[in-house]
């Protein structure tokens, strides 16, 4: 079969409460794979790529830092199936020596595959069969709607973000964090990254 690689395209709220949705995007093509997952994978997946780091371990960071202690590598992570819309996953490992398969739901897949840096993969097949192409004159919201992660929208409305000074942003992040409340700090994480440029 077929091997697709795929990169995390953005990462979107959902159209129910509590759901997001993951958008994976070939990476030699304009084909996006949206996939639905709930609010603790996606804020476990977003971050680890905004890089915030939380004051206790998170659950798949504390995952990675057992598979870590045992000498237990994730070098890929493939997504093999699609069964009545529910794509499924196995988290391709090495230990001493030997490669292992683990089978596991996508939304955690993913969140361990961005920290331990490896490369997901598809198969062509699911990619024809739930596949979008992605053209020029589209945008994000015409997959999904309200984005979140991904946009490159200003998130003014969240307490109005581009009227706070920056030793308030931070102020702010620094509350988040302790909260716990990382769907938070990521906005205003964004706020003062969109400040550097």
């Amino acid at each position: 079969m077929s091997k697709v690689k795929l990169n995390i395209a953005g990462l979107s709220s959902g159209h129910t409460n509590g759901s997001y949705t993951l958008i994976l995007g070939e990476e030699n093509g304009r084909r996006k794979l949206p996939i639905i997952i709930g609010s603790f994978e996606a804020q476990a997946i977003a971050i680890e790529i905004e890089k915030i780091v939380p004051f206790r371990p998170m659950t798949h960071d504390l995952f990675v830092n057992f598979a870590k202690t045992f000498d237990i590598v994730i070098i890929e992570v493939e997504i093999y199936n699609l069964v009545d819309g529910v794509f499924h996953a196995k988290l391709v490992c090495e230990f001493d020596g030997q490669i292992r398969e683990i089978d596991a739901r996508t939304s955690d897949s993913i969140a361990l595959a961005v920290r331990f840096k490896c490369p997901i993969y598809t198969h062509e097949h699911i990619m024809a069969e739930a596949g979008m192409i992605f053209t020029e004159d589209m945008t994000e919201d015409d997959m999904i709607d309200e984005p979140a992660y991904g946009s490159s929208a200003t998130p003014s409305g969240e307490g109005g973000l581009t009227r706070m000074s920056k030793e308030e942003l931070e102020e702010k992040l620094n509350e988040a964090l302790h909260d716990e409340d990382y769907q938070k700090a990521a906005k205003l994480r964004d706020e003062l990254n969109r400040r550097k440029k």
